[in-house]
């Protein structure tokens, strides 16, 4: 149970950082596979926004069904 629960809790900032900042996201991930780019395109911007809701909520939801159900 415990091990779900912090799976969960590290899924669920995982998501706040997507969502919150997606740009430091791409200084991690994508930044050095382009030596013109020096900033993320909105659409990249926006995508990750959008994922990083997702997985938030599939971080909430491990949360709740460790607490719950296990």
């Amino acid at each position: 149970m415990l091990f779900y629960l912090l799976c969960g809790i590290l899924i669920t900032i995982w998501g706040l950082v997507l969502r919150w900042k997606p740009a430091f996201w791409w200084k991690l991930t994508e930044r050095w596979k382009s030596y013109r780019a020096n900033e993320p395109s909105d659409f990249y911007l926006l995508c990750t926004k959008i994922g990083g809701v997702i997985v938030m909520l599939i971080g909430i939801a491990i949360i709740f069904l460790s607490l719950t159900v296990l």
